[in-house]
């Protein structure tokens, strides 16, 4: 028997059950065939954690998530506590704050045979092939606030440390690539996106000059995502533009429902979920697409669990699945969520 790992599952709100299900319909199927002790634990957490404990991270669920080896999250997220003083997002921004980890990593790629799903032109996505690497815990969305009725200010602040450390994940996985970078900033006008630039920069030169640097400012980032996605490889980013700009690239793919993340630190857990939201209008129907919560089950066997190998299969089996015509119905299809999981689990 290999040894065990230990994963945290948190279904959370709306879809995300389901696509959690589906997911571990796969992580059954793969230890299965490569003889592996997966062992997963389920957790409240979101809007279910609220309606059972009046919090959106109980305190045993923060203890589960920061013993384990890796925590999958499957959505968070309901209208219903709009205006309410608790809020499910703000479990997942307390989680990712304890579990320290600082990159979200978001591949944005063109599935073989998929390219027509694309809002743009065919010829304009084929082949592309990308990897957000977003800043997570600091920048605006956690720096000071103040609000009253008539005036609000946010801060924006980010310390050389905290874009060195998330840089230096992008640079390593440039070299595990081709080898190019593009820095995203607003460098001609915040002062943070100058510190950023001259981090990024010193780092290059004295720790991967063998990279390939360019830096591009996020307006203009912004257009050629839609105008050229297959000229980049490796984005690198602050946490509001990569927010904007992952959720921009992730539309190019045909349907948000395909694309996994990976949200890592330098030690402990790695967190893992679908990009999708919570989608409370399909929730229950067994219609959602699970194959983001699959590809990101497969990021996690690699980067938390050091599983390349059952990690690449999953993945050929996603898009052996795809190219013998799975069809969600985000895909115009009109296979389910559990049937969808059984096909791909079919093709391991």
């Amino acid at each position: 028997m290999t040894d065990q790992h230990n994963i945290i599952l948190l279904p959370g709100d709306g879809i995300g059950p389901e696509v959690t299900r589906a997911m571990q319909t796969i992580l059954n199927a793969v230890a299965a065939k490569f003889t592996l002790n997966l062992h997963c634990n389920e957790k409240l957490f979101g809007g279910a954690a609220i309606d059972a404990t009046g919090t959106s991270l109980p305190d045993d669920t923060l203890s589960a998530c920061l013993a384990s080896d890796a925590v999958f999250l499957g959505a968070v997220g309901d209208p219903k506590y709009d205006g309410a003083p608790v809020r499910p997002e703000q479990g997942l921004l307390s989680l990712r704050a304890q579990m320290q980890v600082f990159a979200n990593l978001r591949p944005v790629a063109i599935m073989t045979g998929l390219e027509d799903f694309s809002p743009l032109r065919a010829e304009r996505v084929h082949g592309t092939d990308m990897l957000i690497v977003r800043e997570l815990t600091g920048g605006v969305y956690f720096g000071e606030r103040e609000e009253s009725d008539e005036n609000a200010s946010d801060l924006c602040r980010y310390s050389r440390a905290e874009v060195e450390r998330v840089a230096r994940i992008a640079f390593t996985a440039a070299q595990a690539r081709s080898g190019k970078l593009v820095s995203v900033d607003k460098a001609n006008v915040l002062a943070t996106s100058r510190l950023w630039r001259n981090a990024v920069n010193a780092l290059h030169r004295d720790e991967f000059p063998d990279v390939e640097l360019t830096h591009q400012l996020v307006d203009s980032m912004a257009m050629k995502l839609i105008t050229d996605p297959s000229a980049y490889d490796v984005m690198l980013t602050e946490n509001m533009f990569g927010d904007i700009l992952s959720d921009e690239a992730s539309v190019i793919s045909g349907s948000i429902g395909l694309l996994p993340s990976a949200s890592l630190g330098t030690n402990g857990p790695g967190l893992y979920e679908p990009i999708h939201g919570s989608a409370p209008d399909i929730a229950g129907q067994d219609i959602a697409n699970p194959i983001g919560a699959i590809l990101s089950a497969a990021m996690m066997l690699r980067h938390s669990l050091g599983l390349e190998e059952p990690a690449a299969a999953i993945e050929a089996a996603v898009q052996s699945a795809l190219g013998s015509g799975l069809r969600t119905h985000d895909l115009g299809g009109d296979t389910g969520c559990s049937a969808a999981a059984a096909a791909i689990a079919g093709q391991l």
